[in-house]
C-alpha cells in the first residue's frame, strides 16, 4: 500500500465515525419549560424540526408550539402517532399541540410524509 491509499482509508474511517456520531450519538435535546402545571416548548419548522429532540416529564401536560416558517408541502402537517395526533401546520404561523405523555419512553413525531423527524424523550 502506498501513502495515498493509507490516507484515503484513514479519511474514510474518520468520515464513517463522524456520520455515526452525528446520527446516532447521544442527543440531549431541549428540556421543556414548565409553568402553571404545563410543559411547553417551541419548535421551529423549516426543513426539519429545531429542536429535534425534546425532553419531557411523564404525567405532566405538554404544549408543543410548532412555528412553521416555510411553505414546503412536506411540513404542512405534524403527526405524533403514539398519541393519536395529526395536526395541520399553517405556513408562517404558530400552532399549539397539547397532550399528556403518560409513560416514559422515546416517541417520534414526523411530518405527514414521514420525511421530517423529531423525538420526544419522556422520563
Amino acid at each position: 500500500m502506498d501513502t495515498s491509499q493509507i490516507i484515503v482509508i484513514v479519511v474514510g474511517i474518520a468520515l464513517i465515525a463522524f456520520i455515526l456520531w452525528f446520527f446516532f450519538g447521544k442527543q440531549e435535546g431541549k428540556k421543556a419549560t414548565a409553568s402553571s402545571g404545563m410543559q411547553e416548548v417551541e419548535i421551529t419548522v423549516e426543513g426539519g424540526y429545531e429542536p429535534g429532540t425534546i425532553q419531557l416529564t411523564a404525567g405532566v401536560p405538554v404544549r408543543l408550539i410548532f412555528h412553521r416558517i416555510e411553505t414546503a408541502s412536506c411540513s404542512e402537517e405534524v403527526v405524533l402517532p403514539d398519541f393519536g395526533i395529526r395536526q395541520k401546520l399553517p405556513a408562517h404561523k404558530k400552532t399549539a399541540v397539547e397532550f399528556t405523555p403518560d409513560k416514559p419512553g422515546r416517541y417520534s413525531f414526523t411530518c405527514g410524509m414521514g420525511m421530517l423527524r423529531g423525538t420526544l424523550v419522556v422520563a
